[in-house]
C-alpha cells in the first residue's frame, strides 16, 4: 500500500469483503466500528500491563480473534471468508479464565462503581464497549445472520472484562467502590 487514503469513501460509502460498497452508516460498518474500538481499547489495556503479565497472552489472542470477527462481519452473504473463526474455543477459554478468577475473588454482593486503578477502569470501559458491539451485532444478525459463536464470544468478553477489572482491584489491594447491594441479595437477607 503506497497511500493510506484512497478517496473512495469521500461520498459516504465504504467497501466490504468482495468489493461491494455500502453506506458508512450501514449496520455492518457500525458493528465493525464498535469491534475496532474494542480492539483498540484492549491494546491500550495491554500497554499498561507489564510485558510478562499473565493476561498479556490472553488479551493478544482476543485481539487477533476480534480482527477475524471483523473480517466476517464485513463479509456479505455469498462471499467466502478465508479467515477461520476460533470464537467458540475462545469463549470456552474465557469462561475457564473467569471461573479461575472468581474462585479467588471475594464475593462483593454489590453493584460497583467503575474505576479504581488505571487498568481496572479501562477494563470496565472495555466491558461497556463490548456490550455496545454486542448490541450492534444483534441488530446486524436480524438482517444478516452471523455465526452464533461470534455473538456468544462478544457476550462473554464483557463478562471477562468485568471479572478482570475486579481481579485487578484485588491484585493491587485497591478497595472496590460499592453503589448498592444487589436487590435479590437484599430480599433474601430480610
Amino acid at each position: 500500500m503506497k497511500k493510506i487514503y484512497t478517496r473512495t469513501g469521500d461520498e459516504g460509502t465504504t467497501g466490504l469483503h468482495g468489493r461491494s460498497r455500502v453506506p458508512k452508516d450501514d449496520i455492518r460498518i457500525e458493528a465493525n466500528g464498535c469491534l475496532d474500538e474494542l480492539n483498540a481499547l484492549v491494546g491500550i489495556i495491554r500497554s499498561f500491563l507489564p510485558s510478562d503479565d499473565e493476561w498479556q497472552e490472553l488479551l493478544h489472542v482476543i485481539q487477533k480473534e476480534l480482527m477475524v470477527i471483523m473480517s466476517h462481519v464485513a463479509t456479505p452473504p455469498g462471499v467466502v471468508n478465508p479467515n477461520v473463526l476460533h470464537a467458540v474455543e475462545l469463549t470456552g477459554r474465557c469462561e475457564k479464565e473467569m471461573d479461575a478468577m472468581m474462585n479467588t475473588l471475594v464475593d462483593h454482593g454489590y453493584f460497583l462503581l467503575p474505576g479504581g486503578t488505571v487498568i481496572s477502569a479501562h477494563l470496565q470501559f472495555a466491558r461497556t464497549v463490548a456490550r455496545r458491539a454486542e448490541r450492534r451485532l444483534w441488530t446486524l444478525n436480524r438482517e444478516h445472520p452471523l455465526d452464533k459463536g461470534i455473538l456468544c464470544f462478544i457476550n462473554r468478553l464483557s463478562d471477562l472484562f468485568f471479572v478482570m477489572a475486579r481481579m485487578e482491584m484485588q491484585r493491587q489491594n485497591w478497595p472496590e467502590e460499592k453503589w448498592q447491594k444487589f436487590s435479590y441479595k437484599r430480599k433474601s437477607a430480610e
